[in-house]
C-alpha cells in the first residue's frame, strides 16, 4: 500500500525512477541553466526542458496554459528592462532608449526562467505531495521545511474548499457581483471569514494530528529504493549538463 501511495503518478515515463533521482536532477539542472550567460545555450536548455515535459506526457496546451503566469512576468521584464539597462541604443522612443545589452538580458532571462519551469514540470510535476516530502526528507531536507510543504498543500486544497462553500452560499442568497458598494462589502466579509474558517480549521488539523499521535517527526512510510537505474540516469544527466556549460562558453 505504502509503494503504491507514495509513487509517481502512472503513465509518466519517469513514473519508475526514484522521487529522490527527480529532485536531484532538476537541482542539477536549474544550478546549471542558471548559470548560462549566453542565448544559444539557454535556447537549447529551452528546448531540453520542453522535451522532458513531452517525454512525460504533458500536452502542449497543458504546459501552455501552466506558463501563462511566468509568461505574463516575462512580458513585463521585455518591456521594461531594455530601458532601464545603461548600453548601445538599438530603439529610441522619444525620452526612453532600449539598448542591446538590456535586450540580451531581458531575453536571457526569460528563457533560462522557462527552462527550469519546464524542467520542474517535467521532472517533479507528476508527483504526489507525499512522494515529494518523502523525497525531501531522504535528502536530508529539515523536517520542519517537509512539514511545512506538506501541511502547505493540504491546507490550499481546504481553503479552496472552504472558499466554494462560501460563495455557494452567496449564490443561494441571491448574491450577485457588480460594482457597487455592496458588492465590496461582501468580498470583504467573504475574505474574512475565509481566513476565520481556515484558522479555525487548521486548528482542529493540528489537535485530529495530535489525536493520532503526532510529536513533530516526519515517519517515512514509503519503500522507495535507490536502483542501479537511478544511477544511470543521473550518470547519463552529467554529460548533457556539462556540454551545456561548453556551449556556453563557446556560443
Amino acid at each position: 500500500m505504502a509503494g503504491t501511495l507514495f509513487a509517481p503518478r502512472a503513465g509518466r515515463a519517469l513514473g519508475g525512477r526514484d522521487p529522490r533521482l527527480l529532485v536531484v536532477a532538476l537541482l542539477l539542472f536549474a544550478a546549471v541553466t542558471v548559470s548560462l550567460r549566453s542565448l544559444p545555450a539557454a535556447a537549447v536548455a529551452v528546448l531540453l526542458a520542453a522535451g522532458l515535459t513531452a517525454l512525460n506526457g504533458m500536452r502542449p496546451l497543458e504546459t501552455f496554459r501552466r506558463l501563462l503566469v511566468l509568461e505574463g512576468m516575462m512580458l513585463v521584464l521585455l518591456l521594461t528592462l531594455p530601458f532601464t539597462t545603461a548600453g548601445d541604443a538599438v530603439v529610441d522612443l522619444g525620452p526612453l532608449t532600449a539598448t542591446r545589452q538590456g535586450l540580451h538580458h531581458a531575453v536571457l532571462i526569460a528563457l533560462k526562467a522557462n527552462a527550469v519551469v519546464l524542467a520542474l514540470l517535467g521532472l517533479i510535476g507528476g508527483l504526489e505531495p507525499a512522494a515529494l516530502g518523502h523525497a525531501l526528507a531522504r535528502l536530508r531536507v529539515p523536517e520542519k521545511l517537509v512539514h511545512l510543504l506538506l501541511l502547505t498543500v493540504r491546507q490550499i486544497e481546504l481553503t479552496h474548499q472552504e472558499l466554494g462553500r462560501l460563495r455557494r452560499a452567496m449564490r443561494a442568497r441571491a448574491f450577485r457581483p457588480g460594482s457597487n458598494r455592496h458588492t465590496w462589502i461582501s468580498y470583504s466579509n467573504l475574505i474574512g471569514m475565509l481566513l476565520v474558517r481556515s484558522l479555525d480549521r487548521s486548528r482542529r488539523l493540528l489537535a485530529a494530528m495530535r489525536c493520532r499521535g503526532f510529536d513533530g517527526r516526519l515517519y517515512l512510510l514509503d519503500a522507495g529504493r535507490w536502483q542501479a537505474g537511478d544511477t544511470l540516469v543521473l550518470i547519463a544527466l552529467v554529460p548533457l549538463l556539462l556540454s551545456l556549460l561548453v556551449l556556453d562558453r563557446v556560443a
